[in-house]
């Protein structure tokens, strides 16, 4: 059997894992100033943008709202329009800075649906490329990065600056 190495996964594994806390990790990074740490891209009125640290593809980012909730109708109007237009803004940024060909675009609301931190909502944004879902993936159960998280978060952040 052949063995594919991710050696970028075992810091996850190896971390120190967060006591349980009523805010969720996502509440934390919104408090935190260290938005490089965080790979925070963007802050604006009511949501903020980061890479996700373990992407299912390269420039996986999510939309946050600072406040914490569970679900679509418990944000106010505002932030609820916010949410779109900077999810609208954030694809328009990845097609600038990695000419993505389409996007996965969506929410897993509620831990049957897949979310992670289902307590604090936040949309992916994936970017797609023909032919990027290959063998890795479906049969290795791994993905391929072409590119440094940090490196990247720093183009976006370029790009998220120049609009302003």
């Amino acid at each position: 059997m052949d063995h594919l190495h991710a050696p970028w996964r075992i810091d996850y594994i190896l971390a120190p894992k967060q006591p349980k806390s009523d805010a969720s990790l996502f509440t934390r990074i919104a408090e935190s100033s260290e938005d490089e740490a965080h790979l925070v891209v963007y802050r604006g009125k009511s949501t903020y943008v980061l890479l996700n640290r373990y992407p299912y593809s390269g420039g996986h980012l999510m939309v946050v709202p600072y406040r914490q909730v569970a679900s679509l109708d418990a944000l106010a109007q505002e932030e609820r329009s916010e949410l779109m237009e900077t999810t609208n803004r954030t694809i328009n940024i990845l097609k600038e800075v990695m000419a993505p060909q389409g996007f996965n675009v969506g929410m897993n609301l509620g831990s049957v649906a897949g979310a992670g931190i289902e307590e604090h909502l936040h949309m992916h944004i994936v970017p797609r490329w023909g032919g990027d879902t290959n063998f890795m993936p479906v049969i290795g159960s791994t993905a391929v990065l072409p590119q440094a998280l940090e490196s990247l978060a720093a183009q976006i952040r370029e790009a998220f600056d120049a609009l302003d």
